[in-house]
């Protein structure tokens, strides 16, 4: 395209809302959706969920280790090679990286609480897996048994006898009840303390897992009530004095810290590269053993298609499984232990939601763009919830329109929801975002079982895993094999879904000030979005030759093309 034609594609965009139903990507796409639809069935990601979901995994523990090595056997057989036996023409390779703990890991083994006089247990580890607080120490075999005294307020903790209690409140936290354990005698603490959104009194016996910081010299533990537990324990205590039996036994032992490097070198341009993330630990099964799941089948269908010949990719790409956050922010910061640099990062977290029973909708949450600093219209913050934003926290970029395009082509054709979320963070993008590298999050929320022990293979559907691992695959294959057509498409991509903000900001803020808002306040909010869209057209330069000087002055023009149509209220 010559600079005159590019000037007239934009000026047709910014004057009719039709184009953007075109779908400007799908002819770069369609091809790769074609390649990966028919053998992303989905079996190898709910094996793998099922396997996982199993265990209580912390990193070094039991069930964390297992998931690696699984891991590990399922990449050899898909045809990856141990980094240590490859020689420097194979392309598929993987890599377990062993480090030294800071600190022990942990592991439940078995937990039980009892009223005294009752013959049931109250609660019981055979089905509430995460009623005893992340690293706890074991009780006596016998178990320990003492008064329940409930804590109402911080008054109560300060002037009551403590000395050889068991504390319990649905009031005040672990963390204001642990020192009278430790200072006051306190035998141990029970708590209670669920989120609305997980309906506690609908989902009477679910307990979202909680954790206690590691202290060697003051062994303690902690249980966590579900409302069930809770309700009927405090009908116990309005009767009178309440005795309980504690039983908890869990390990606490040294071990080491494993993570999985995975990768498919790029035959052009290999020291580029796109990096999967799915954490390993936490207990449940959307949680997340279905980013674990689906980013195996995703490398294994890679590694299929390489092999017979179908598919080849240009830059490199990585897969990487292993503590969250921790992880990523290591591979992130330790380039003596990589080749490529890293030009995108995407984070798989929840990603396999049977929705129909969690609740809640597929989301990609955003790179922070001004719908984290102005939420407004169908623009939405998840319930886990997010702190308003500035102007200088934006990360303009293409990502977030490019994955939501190819995300939003994958439901129509499978009849699936995909929505978005303003930033939030707290999941393994957020490395990626601080080390100025492009990054987003796949997920689903609100979840009425996040991190509780109701967070089960009967929650998740090997349907969503395989609608999110084909838009995923197919959005990494057409960055990691993008060239000059691609960016055509980027640029009209972006020229039109600037065109759509800008049309929606204008009607919201028409009526914002209708409804007797500042116009000055009002024209800030479009006036940042088109600033947006026109860095997020400059962005696309990193898909360009630094020589190709004619393609960088086309996306100058389009860059140009959106501040010159930016509206005025």
């Amino acid at each position: 395209m010559n600079n005159k034609a590019i000037l007239s594609i934009f000026l047709f965009i910014f004057s009719t809302s039709s184009f953007a139903q075109n779908a400007p990507l799908q002819k770069i796409t369609d091809p790769y959706f074609k390649l990966v639809r028919p053998e992303f069935k989905g079996n190898l990601a709910f094996e793998t969920v099922s396997f996982v979901e199993q265990y209580w995994r912390v990193a070094g523990n039991t069930g964390f280790n297992n998931t690696v090595y699984q891991i590990a056997e399922k990449l050899e057989a898909a045809g990856y090679i141990l980094e240590e036996k490859a020689t420097d023409s194979d392309r598929l390779t993987y890599r377990i990286e062993t480090r030294e703990m800071r600190q022990p890991t942990w592991e439940p083994v078995s937990s039980s609480l009892k009223i005294v006089g009752t013959a049931e247990n109250l609660l019981s580890s055979e089905t509430n897996r995460n009623m005893i607080y992340m690293y706890s120490s074991s009780t006596p075999k016998e178990g320990v048994q003492g008064e329940v005294i409930y804590i109402e307020n911080k008054e109560d903790l300060a002037s009551t006898e403590l000395s050889g209690k068991i504390l319990f409140s649905d009031m005040l936290s672990f963390r204001s009840l642990q020192a009278a354990v430790k200072d006051k005698g306190a035998l141990g603490v029970l708590t209670y303390d669920m989120p609305s959104y997980l309906q506690a009194e609908k989902n009477v016996t679910s307990i979202q897992f909680r954790g206690m910081r590691y202290d060697e010299k003051n062994p303690a533990w902690a249980i966590a009530l579900s409302f069930e537990a809770k309700e009927k324990l405090k009908a116990e205590l309005a009767k009178g004095k309440v005795e309980v039996l504690v039983k908890a036994e869990t390990k606490i032992y040294e071990s080491e810290e494993l993570t999985v490097v995975a990768n498919v070198k790029g035959s052009d341009l290999p020291l580029e590269s796109l990096v999967f993330s799915a954490h390993i630990q936490e207990p449940g099964a959307n949680d997340n053993a279905t980013g674990v799941g689906t980013q195996l089948e995703m490398a294994k269908i890679t590694a299929e298609l390489m092999k017979q010949g179908k598919l080849d990719l240009k830059r490199t790409l990585t897969f990487l499984w292993g503590d969250e956050i921790i992880s990523t922010r290591r591979y992130i910061e330790e380039k003596d232990k990589r080749e490529a640099e890293i030009n995108w990062g995407i984070s798989l977290d929840m990603v396999g939601e049977n929705t129909v029973v969690t609740g809640g909708t597929f989301l990609i949450e955003k790179m922070p763009d001004p719908s984290a600093i102005w939420t407004r219209g169908e623009d939405k913050h998840s319930e886990w919830g997010g702190s308003p934003m500035t102007v200088d926290q934006m990360k303009p970029h293409y990502l977030n329109d490019f994955i939501l395009t190819n995300f939003e082509a994958q439901g129509e054709y499978a009849n699936w929801v995909v929505k978005t979320n303003p930033f939030e963070g707290g999941s393994d993008h957020t490395p990626f975002l601080q080390a100025d590298i492009p990054g987003l999050l796949l997920w689903h929320f609100t979840d009425q079982f996040y991190h509780t022990d109701n967070d089960r293979l009967d929650k998740v559907s090997q349907k969503t895993m395989v609608n999110v691992g084909t838009a995923a695959l197919v959005s990494a294959f057409t960055l990691l094999n993008a060239d000059d057509r691609t960016v055509d498409q980027l640029m009209l991509m972006i020229a039109a879904q600037a065109q759509i903000r800008l049309m929606t900001e204008v009607q919201l803020s028409k009526k914002a000030i209708a409804d007797g808002g500042s116009k000055e306040d009002e024209q800030l909010i479009i006036d940042t979005w088109a600033d947006y869209y026109a860095k997020a057209m400059d962005s696309i330069k990193d898909l360009v030759n630094a020589d190709d000087e004619k393609t960088l002055r086309r996306i100058v023009l389009a860059r140009e093309g959106i501040k010159a149509h930016a509206p005025k209220l």
